[in-house]
């Protein structure tokens, strides 16, 4: 089997769709850079590139909140990926299970599992 070759871009970074793999549910987007992504196949952990931070970030290091990666797929042009992972707690900084809690409208449509001023002091 070969290894997939990935386009990581102009900025070096590639999108990363979270995906639940026991619900299907996506829960968040985020992007990772070459280092992240073999940090998360060397640990099970998922990793991103946080782009308003400059730094590689571990998803829960400091919230409890992790995911830990069953697995990761290519997109057919190697330039996204998508982390099947196990969501503990909410995947969204603002308390929320997924990222996408709000419809277009505003409407709020998913479930909060904690409150953010508990965990970001």
């Amino acid at each position: 089997m070969t290894a997939v070759s990935l386009d990581f871009g102009d900025d070096g970074l590639v999108p990363v769709v979270a995906q639940d793999v026991e619900t299907g549910d996506v829960v968040m987007l985020a992007y990772a850079n070459e280092e992240a992504v073999a940090k998360t196949r060397e640990t099970g952990r998922a990793h991103y590139y946080s782009r308003s931070r400059d730094e590689l970030w571990e998803k829960g290091a400091t919230s409890g909140h992790t995911q830990a990666v069953e697995e990761v797929r290519v997109d057919c042009d190697g330039d996204a990926l998508l982390y099947r992972i196990d969501q503990t707690g909410g995947a969204c900084h603002t308390g929320y299970r997924s990222c996408f809690y709000r419809t277009l409208d505003g409407e709020e449509v998913g479930e909060r599992v904690f409150d953010p001023d508990d965990v970001y002091e």
